[in-house]
């Protein structure tokens, strides 16, 4: 599997990537690093919590992460979740429409982690 074939089944942006990172080989060190990247549990327990100050910061913090590495779209969940949650902002999402957008991103990750696995695999 080639990185451009990873990033098209983990629903990135492979061009994206590019034009943030410039080189390859800074593309591929960084999302091998992806899975063990804590701030992912971290928005996962804070949804559990329903910890706004939690929520939003670890939001932002992957919509960071997530821009810079082109994967839209676990950064558009992040953007929603960080958004809703911005301090000063008044909450339109309901606890259990923020659980579900937390389920989907969850489920995005765990997709993302395996393929990035498997990606690492082939290539050792």
């Amino acid at each position: 599997m080639t990185l451009q074939e990873l990033y098209a089944s983990i629903e990135g942006n492979y061009e994206q990537a590019c034009r943030v990172l410039r080189i390859e080989k800074l593309i591929d060190k960084h999302i091998r690093k992806l899975p063990d990247n804590p701030i992912f549990q971290r928005l996962f327990d804070a949804a559990d919590a329903m910890n706004p100050t939690e929520l939003f910061e670890s939001a932002h913090a992957i919509k960071g992460v997530c821009g810079n590495l082109g994967l839209t779209k676990m950064a558009s969940f992040a953007s929603t979740l960080s958004e809703e949650f911005r301090p000063g902002n008044s909450r339109r999402m309901s606890d259990d429409e923020v659980r579900s957008v937390v389920t989907d991103a969850r489920a995005l990750y765990e997709k993302t982690k395996n393929c990035i696995s498997a990606y690492i695999g082939q290539a050792l």
